[in-house]
């Protein structure tokens, strides 16, 4: 009783912490499904580990039903753990999680294989994942490291990394700990593979403005600059 009630009192000052919209602790005990789903967690993961599966799996589902977010009994929590919103949210039983995970709406730890082994994620500690993102297969995605929203990732993560897209590529390697992922803020390498194009394009353009210039051949390239020109403005808005 007295861990349950100290993991309780965590749990509450984690939500506190980690969402400025929460008002006190009665928002966090009544408004914050990702709490309740965190809380039932620790009942279920405690009948799983002690052989009482059905009543674990109960519970589990009951969790689903309640707040929207499914986590398997077996999965692995660690402290100071916080799903954001947490609509759509699905982990994985074989699944691992550090400490000072932030999980956001929409996230799943899912398995890529029927096998009865390890088959879900291992997540270290201070990770953020990304509204949506979607992290497959008996991975390990390293401490400090960061998912951008909407990113499937399918392959380890180095330790303070941050990866986007899909597949997941990284595209920071810088070695520091993971603070609430600024989605706005993180690199589109799609994006600049294109602005790259783009921009020897325009430089092609220019080099063939030169030599019919010096040829007296003039071809009007003019619709096609401006076509770049806005689709340029468009990336690096």
């Amino acid at each position: 009783m007295p861990g349950f009630l100290f993991t309780l009192k965590e749990d509450i000052a984690t939500v506190l912490d980690k969402d400025p919209a929460a008002r006190g602790v009665p928002d966090v005990l009544f408004f914050y499904p990702g709490f309740h789903a965190l809380r039932y967690h620790r009942m279920a993961n405690f009948l799983w580990r002690h052989g009482l599966g059905f009543f674990a799996r109960m519970i589990s589902h009951w969790s689903r039903f309640v707040t929207g977010i499914e986590i398997h009994p077996g999965a692995k929590i660690g402290r100071r753990f916080f799903i954001d919103h947490g609509s759509g949210v699905v982990i994985g039983e074989t699944s691992e999680i550090g400490n000072d995970v932030l999980m956001y709406q929409g996230a799943v730890l899912g398995g890529t294989t029927l096998s009865k082994g390890k088959r879900h994620p291992t997540i270290g500690s201070n990770v953020v994942i990304g509204t949506g993102a979607v992290v497959l297969g008996a991975i390990t995605v390293g401490s400090g490291a960061r998912i951008g929203a909407g990113s499937v990732v399918v392959k380890p993560v180095p330790e303070g990394a941050t990866v986007v897209g899909i597949p997941g590529r990284v595209v920071d390697e810088k070695r520091r700990p993971a603070d609430l992922l600024e989605h706005g803020q993180l690199p589109d390498p799609v994006a600049e593979a294109i602005r790259l194009v783009l921009n020897e394009q325009t430089r092609i353009e220019e080099r063939l403005d030169k030599i019919e210039g010096q040829n007296e051949a003039h071809v009007d390239h003019d619709s096609l600059k401006q076509k770049i020109r806005e689709v340029l403005k468009e990336f690096n808005q």
